[in-house]
């Protein structure tokens, strides 16, 4: 165990899309619902808990999951509604917990170790759960514990709308029994191959020799020993509204031409969407900024629903751009900004009907992690001839996450 204990909270909203769809139309209620892309070759985003009782889960092929289920509703999915749900929720957690930590669009973690001189820690989350659930409506779980491991499973035997604690003491005889799928970092590789040692629960994986994982699995082997164990370090990282990744350009000649300036709005919107992939990070919140030759600095914002598509971000960056520069001066520097980052993949891209532009985003990545950034870009975002505005001797372009 760590040498100091801590008490870490893990909130889960309960089958998210479904519960903010039945929030906007109670005739759902009780019924299977799926949620995803429309046609035969669309994906699973979120289902209800009825629906799953059919073995429907996220990530299925649609089709296979109009077989399983005939009778289930379907719906197409509203990212927007969805975001500012989360939003919402996030809020809430902000106004009461020291420091917290927005996982994905429906999961946070929080940190409230020390609070038991003050209040009693699981009376004090239970109270914030019913916040969540009168201020919002949603069904939401929760597991606390004294790392971030244990408290995400017993989040997951928590559901739905339940409460576990699992004090100190008793984190080893709760985890053991558990199959090691419900460890998080657990995927279908690993399990097969933990499976082909003969490791079905996580007793028997904690008594495997450290030696035996680093030999097998390498560093991860480890980890993941140590999760078996009830030992995870890792901190929760305080979310903030202000953490960002963005990119500027400064020009060496002050320039009106709007044509270049939207193909590099383009490029710098590729560039740093990529980056946000690598991070396995989504962006709620884009920024264009704009500073005329006199110094004049304008910037526009807008939340949009949490993506890391280039195709969403790109059409947002223009839109504000084409209303951001009204004056038609000399402009001396363009910047955009991703911010209200959260963790997570394309799950709220999977209500699009072609999942093949998820299948596109990870073979140009692939290509961009093998080749250099520059291995495949847009045609249209990048420059014709040198007669673009340029950076200004010495100047790079500026990010920080």
């Amino acid at each position: 165990m760590e040498t100091k204990t801590r008490t870490i909270i893990h909130l889960d909203l309960d089958a998210f899309f479904v519960s903010v769809e039945r929030l906007m139309n109670s005739s759902l209620e009780g019924k299977p619902v799926i949620i995803g892309g429309m046609s035969d070759r669309g994906v699973v985003a979120g289902c209800s808990y009825e629906a799953r009782r059919f073995g429907v889960h996220s990530a299925m092929p649609m089709r296979m999951a109009k077989q399983l289920c005939r009778d289930a509703v379907f719906i197409r999915g509203d990212g927007e509604a969805y975001s500012r749900y989360s939003r919402m929720v996030t809020e809430i957690i902000a106004e009461s917990a020291p420091v917290y930590e927005k996982a994905s669009i429906d999961e946070h973690y929080l940190d409230i170790t020390g609070m038991d001189r003050f209040f009693g820690s699981l009376k004090w989350t239970h109270e914030l759960r019913q916040r969540i659930i009168k201020n919002t409506g949603l069904p939401i779980s929760f597991g606390l514990s004294v790392n971030k491991t244990v408290s995400k499973i017993a989040t997951g035997e928590a559901k739905p709308a339940g409460e576990l604690f699992v004090p100190p003491e008793k984190v080893k005889p709760f985890l053991f029994p558990l199959s090691i799928r419900k460890i998080p970092m657990v995927g279908k590789k690993n399990y097969r191959l933990l499976r082909s040692m003969g490791v079905s629960d996580i007793r028997t994986l904690s008594m495997i020799p450290p030696e035996m994982m680093l030999q097998v699995m390498g560093k991860n082997g480890i980890v993941l020993w140590k999760k078996a164990n009830g030992i995870d370090p890792s901190p929760v990282v305080q979310y903030s509204e202000r953490k960002s990744i963005s990119t500027e350009r400064t020009f060496e000649r002050d320039t009106t031409d709007v044509q270049a300036l939207r193909r590099l709005l383009i490029s710098m919107v590729e560039k740093i969407a990529f980056e946000l992939r690598k991070k396995h990070k989504l962006t709620g919140c884009l920024t264009v900024k704009i500073r005329y030759a006199n110094f004049d600095t304008h910037s526009l914002q807008k939340h949009l629903p949490y993506t890391s598509f280039d195709h969403i971000l790109i059409d947002t960056a223009l839109e504000l751009f084409k209303r951001l520069y009204s004056r038609r001066m000399l402009i001396r520097l363009i910047g955009v900004r991703f911010s209200h980052l959260v963790g997570g993949h394309q799950q709220l891209d999977l209500f699009e009907d072609a999942p093949e532009m998820v299948s596109l985003y990870q073979a140009l990545d692939s290509i961009r992690l093998r080749y250099g950034k520059k291995a495949v870009q847009r045609a249209v975002g990048v420059a014709p001839g040198p007669c673009s505005p340029g950076l200004k001797s010495g100047e790079t372009d500026g990010r920080r996450v």
